[in-house]
This record gives C-alpha cells, structure tokens and sequence, in this order.
C-alpha cells in the first residue's frame, strides 16, 4: 500500500514550536517541511533555500544548533568512525535534510491516527549511531523529548559531548542494545514514537523498535527510493510484533534517486513479552 499526503495551508508559519491541529488529505504528493511551515515561500528565494530547503525553513537558533551539530560531528569523526560522510555540504543532505524530511510523515499521521496532541511527543530513536535522525529532530522540536539508543560505548561519548555543544535539555543517551532495552520496565512500550535509519532491513527493525512503542504509536524507518520488497517481507514480523503498516511516504532526498521513502507503522496491540528476543537473534534469525 502506497499513500503520499501533502499539508493544507498553514495561516501561521512556524519554526515547529507551533503545530498544526488539522490535517487533511489532499492529491498525492511528496510531503515536505518546507511546505508544511511556510507553504506560500518559494524555494527560489535563495541559492542556500534550493540547497537545503527543509533546514531553511527553521528559526535562526536551530539553524545555529545544527551548524554546532554539524562541526562537532566533523570533528569527532576524525578520531572515530561515525560516519563515511566527510564533507559539510553532504552531511547537510544526506543526514540533516534526511533527518528534517521525515518530519511531516511523524505528524501527519500521528495527528490522523493516535488522538493525541503531538507537540510533546516522547521519541526513541534506535541505533543513533552518530545522532541522526535523533538530535536533529530534537533540534527541530524542541518540545519533544528524544531519547538516543546506542549500543556502542564511544558513540554515545559522542553523542553527550553533541548533546551539550548544542545545548539540548530535550535529550537523553542510553547506552545498551535494542534487545536488552525493549526488555526492560523503564523503556518498554513507552516512547509515542521510535525512529530508526540506516540500521537493519526492517523485519529486523520492527522487531528492535515495535516493543519500545507504546499502544497507539509509532514505529517510522527511514528506507531507500523503494522498499516494497522489504516492506512485502516484514509485514509478517509487523503483525505478529502488534502493529501494521500505515503508510509509506515519498520524501524528498539528495541521495541519486532524489527521494527516499518513509515507512509508518502504527501499533494497536502489545507486543508479545517474548519479544525482543535475545541480543544478536533478530538479525541471525529474522521473524
């Protein structure tokens, strides 16, 4: 199943600090947060707005904290391995307007289908890696509290050092691994939404994210331009894990296709207890 939605007008243009309340469908389009925040701004205002349309729609001080994220993150990576990504102009496409893209899918269909307001929402998201999408969407909403799950010890070094050169009181590191903390009373099924990119094929995924979510959630994964197989694959894992998939989102992108795709899954039933399974099983032994 394939859905795109596009945003209505929005009378106040916001810095996502205000939300919108109404959504609506309209004709099959690609969501973006440039449209979802100033609909009536051309992208041909400026070089740098055709470049990197989703960070320009932010308020100066966001756009200040991902610049600090961004330097930071280059700094780092030349004493770790936390990205292959060198270059600052690739790193704002590939990893911020990436991150910024999956936005509108959030509170598109959080909005439409969980009933609750979404300008606190409580995020997880799985396998941070170097802080993307995590930090970049608690940049962008600042009223949501976002948690980083990292299983590597160095990476979440990282990523509190990033955390306090950004100044984000929104944001918190936990260091373990999917398995273990979808386990534990304190994180299982509790977070309103789990994001996860770039860290499994997603029956694989579904199955790290979908026990951390609470009844009436999300699970969102960033994939590439065309995931049907994948997503054909997991659908089994999704059911049985106590979710089904919502929606899939064309999002604009910099990768070579000009657009990845946005996989949402929306939780109605628990997640069986046996489920995570032990640390390394899912990606053995796939559902």
């Amino acid at each position: 199943m394939r859905c795109c939605w596009t945003i209505p007008h929005i009378l106040t243009p916001f810095p996502l600090r205000t939300f919108v309340e109404h959504l609506r469908p309209t004709n099959p389009k690609t969501l973006t947060l440039h449209s979802l925040i100033n609909p009536r701004r051309t992208l041909s205002t400026t070089t740098q707005s055709l470049k990197y349309p989703q960070f320009e729609s932010l308020s100066s001080h966001q756009k200040e904290q991902i610049s600090l994220y961004v330097d930071t993150l280059l700094e780092w990576n030349q004493k770790m391995n936390l990205t292959a990504v060198t270059e600052r102009d690739q790193i704002m496409e590939r990893h911020v307007e990436d991150s910024l893209a999956i936005i509108p899918p959030i509170l598109e269909s959080y909005s439409g289908h969980c009933g609750c307001s979404y300008s606190t929402l409580n995020v997880v998201d799985v396998g941070s890696g170097q802080g993307v999408p995590g930090v970049i969407l608690a940049i962008a909403c600042p009223g949501w509290e976002v948690t980083l799950l990292e299983s590597m010890k160095k990476r979440c070094g990282f990523l509190e050092h990033a955390i306090k050169a950004t100044d984000l009181p929104n944001v918190q590191v936990v260091h373990g691994r999917a398995e273990s903390i979808g386990q534990s009373l304190d994180f299982r099924e509790v977070f309103d939404v789990a994001v996860a990119r770039a860290v499994a094929e997603l029956r694989v995924l579904a199955e790290y994210c979908l026990p951390l979510v609470r009844v009436g959630g999300l699970f969102v994964a960033a994939k590439g331009h065309n995931p049907l197989e994948e997503v054909q694959n997991a659908e089994g894992a999704i059911h049985l894990l106590g979710a089904s998939v919502l929606q899939q989102y064309t999002v604009e992108s910099h990768s070579s296709y000009g657009q990845r795709t946005a996989i949402v899954c929306l939780k109605d039933r628990t997640t069986p207890r046996k489920y995570p399974r032990e640390p390394g099983t899912p990606a053995k032994l796939p559902l």
